[in-house]
């Protein structure tokens, strides 16, 4: 008998019960079933994944589709400088009615404002209306209140409050940027209609508490001599704050900040950071407007 390995190995032939040297035909319809099984539970495994997938996007969609106008890429992740940058000046070269800005953290660096010059004058030069939100501190520092006599005009105005959120970049109400990372290395950019309008009236909020670039800052002393940039800074310190990230909140050097700490230490007779916190919260200091 010749070999015929094909034949056995689609179970076309089996060996003959009564003579092993002998192999006898499987009936057609027995080796098709065998033949189909296999692939009919492949496809049948296949249906189940599709189900358990299509059930599992099922919420993602359903959100998506919540509004005409939302989009699977209402949020996107930007990492890198030169990504978020690249965002940014699309973003700007589409704009046409109104950006809203928020700078924390005092004074920005000179290269920083020179490539914010470059990005932000076409817009007014087009009648784009700028809002941007400083810190107080921003009023002593001359590369920003040298950009923003560059830039301005009758569509730019600028606003400083003690305390802000973080920086946050708003297009025409229909995309925003916030940073993503400490370092602001990595970014998101904001297209779903919802949180852009709440974004919106955030800024808006802290708009409304702002002191115009061109006002003087209300700066109250109570009667102990204490200032309003240091009751923010008393108020931060009882919260548990360091000195470190209370200057970073207010947008001041850590040196600054100390000496703010000493005088209010010294106003109130205190001898150590412990007693201090104490003397603060007894004082009444933190009841006065700011």
């Amino acid at each position: 008998m010749e070999p015929a390995p094909c034949l056995l190995e689609f179970a076309l032939l089996h060996p003959d019960p009564d003579d092993a040297n002998w192999l006898r035909p499987v009936p057609p319809s027995v080796a098709l079933a065998q033949r189909l099984h296999p692939l009919e539970r492949e496809i049948q495994d296949r249906r189940r994944q599709t189900i358990e997938l299509t059930e599992s996007f099922d919420p993602f969609i359903t959100i998506s589709t919540q509004s005409p106008q939302a989009s699977l890429h209402s949020i996107t992740v930007l990492e890198g400088f030169d990504r978020i940058n690249g965002a940014l000046n699309s973003a700007t070269a589409e704009c046409r009615s109104e950006m809203m800005t928020v700078q924390p953290g005092g004074g920005r660096p000179a290269d920083t404002l020179m490539e914010a010059l470059e990005r932000d004058r076409p817009l007014a030069d087009r009648g784009v209306s700028i809002r941007t939100l400083y810190q107080h501190t921003a009023r002593h520092s001359q590369s920003t209140l040298a950009y923003v006599d560059r830039i301005s005009d009758g569509k730019i105005q600028v606003r400083t409050l003690q305390e802000l959120i973080e920086r946050l970049i708003i297009f025409d109400r229909t995309v925003a940027f916030i940073p993503a990372s400490e370092d602001r290395s990595v970014a998101l950019e904001l297209r779903h209609p919802g949180l852009v309008r709440y974004l919106a009236m955030v800024f808006e909020r802290l708009w409304e508490r702002a002191v115009p670039l061109t006002e003087e800052v209300p700066n109250a002393v109570d009667p102990n001599g204490i200032t309003g940039v240091q009751r923010s800074i008393a108020k931060l310190l009882i919260e548990g704050h360091v000195d470190e990230a209370i200057a970073r909140r207010l947008g001041m050097n850590v040196r600054t900040c100390r000496a703010h700490i000493a005088k209010i230490a010294a106003t109130l007779g205190s001898g150590s950071r412990a007693q201090l916190g104490y003397l603060i919260a007894q004082s009444g200091i933190l009841e006065q407007g700011d």
